[in-house]
């Protein structure tokens, strides 16, 4: 090793050493004192890598100068890179890896639409530039101020789902070697019970509309065209099924006629109105919280109603598909018919509202629970915990408040009493 004092380069260098062959450089400069510097220059990605090796002894320097000089020449023997992806390039391979689940099953396709714009809001607040070096475990601790200066108005369980997402794209960005720390540390978040969010949804009143238009909505003398009234026919009948089965959108719109198990005959209910029970086997596979659960729901005369409309069935077949071929319905029919329904309702408020095609399951579960059902009943007929079903569905208001203490105590001998 011959010892060299130059005026290099990088300009101001005091004394210097060349490592591994000429690769790299053990070198002083005079805004450094007599602490060791280490410099290689990485030719795949055009830059030179600097660090104090933190010591004024020339034989630790060289020691620690070829080991880290070593490190570096194996991360580049493998395609890593020496100066870190960018945020932008972390997210996407992570997004990839997210890819992998949705078609291994591990998770539904719309939890990686949710993760993908949870990512998004990240890459608008630091850059899609920032190298993933220069992040730290503090680097967005303040996540909450971050996002409300963003977009006022973040509900703090949103803020809450997206810290969570983050930590996960963190623990696996360190497993994978990208970064150098596990998890993200975020300012403590404080959610109070009235800050979970209440789904909006139909009142008594918009519901009647909607169902009193759908008649005529799918009438021969309204619609000319027989492909058209057939869409829509089947999405009248969407409407009338999901308020009837509590099935969430990607459940429903992922069931096939084999899992629609059997549908019995009509029968009374308890306000003599007229059911057709259905048994419905809700896969695992299609649902957000990879739960099969098997359901007898109201509506059977709904689907026997789209057999026709479809003229015949396969077991395989999707139950909502488009006319002429078994694919899942596109957006812009759901967009189309929607649209349609809510103008004809006169529910001219749903797009400032929120009111979607989900609001039909909670219009459903709302009116199972307000019509005295055993909460813990609706829950696994919706597949969601009894706590969830309270916190996001429920509305105590007066009214309910009122009847529950009206509502007298039956006694084991069938007596009547008030609770003293």
């Amino acid at each position: 090793m011959t010892k060299k004092v130059s005026k290099s380069r990088w300009g101001g260098v005091t004394d210097s050493h060349d490592i591994l062959d000429g690769l790299a450089k053990v070198y002083r400069v005079k805004m450094s004192g007599e602490v060791w510097q280490f410099r290689m220059y990485i030719r795949e990605e055009k830059k030179d890598y600097r660090k104090s090796l933190k010591t004024r002894d020339l034989t630790t320097a060289l020691e620690r100068g070829r080991a880290l000089g070593s490190k570096l020449l194996g991360d580049v023997s493998v395609g890593k890179k020496v100066f870190g992806l960018t945020l932008s390039e972390l997210i996407e391979a992570y997004c990839d890896e997210r890819e992998r689940d949705v078609r291994a099953g591990n998770i539904v396709a719309g939890r990686l639409v949710t993760i993908k714009s949870q990512l998004k809001h990240l890459l608008e607040i630091k850059g899609d530039k920032l190298k993933t070096s220069e992040l730290d475990r503090n680097s967005i601790f303040d996540w909450k101020l971050l996002r409300q200066e963003q977009k006022g108005g973040v509900s703090p369980t949103t803020i809450r789902n997206e810290m969570a997402t983050l930590n996960h794209l963190c623990s696996w960005a360190y497993r994978k070697g990208m970064i150098e720390f596990e998890r993200f540390n975020f300012e403590t978040l404080r959610i109070r019970p009235d800050d979970f969010p209440s789904r909006d949804t139909f009142t008594l009143d918009e519901y009647e509309r909607l169902f009193t238009f759908m008649r005529s909505f799918t009438a021969k003398s309204r619609v000319e065209d027989e492909a058209e009234r057939r869409e829509r026919m089947i999405a009248r009948d969407y409407v009338l099924i999901s308020a009837n089965t509590l099935m969430r959108v990607g459940e429903l719109r992922q069931l096939t006629w084999n899992d629609v198990r059997r549908i019995e005959e009509p029968t009374k209910d308890d306000m003599g109105k007229t059911v057709t029970p259905v048994h419905i086997l809700v896969r695992g596979e299609t649902s957000k919280v990879r739960k099969t659960r098997e359901i007898i729901t109201r509506g059977g005369n709904y689907f026997r109603r789209l057999e026709e409309t479809y003229g015949g069935i396969k077991g395989n077949e999707l139950v909502f598909r488009y006319l002429d071929r078994n694919e899942k319905l596109g957006h812009r029919f759901w967009s189309k018919y929607w649209n349609l329904l809510m103008n004809g309702a006169k529910i001219a408020d749903y797009k400032e509202r929120n009111i979607t095609w989900y609001s039909l399951r909670h219009f459903g579960i709302s009116m199972r629970v307000n019509s005295g059902n055993n909460i813990l009943d609706v829950a696994k007929m919706a597949g969601t915990s009894v706590s969830h079903v309270e916190k996001t569905y429920l509305k105590y208001d007066q009214k309910r408040m009122r009847k529950a203490i009206l509502k007298g105590y039956v006694t084991e001998d069938g007596g009547f009493e008030d609770l003293k």
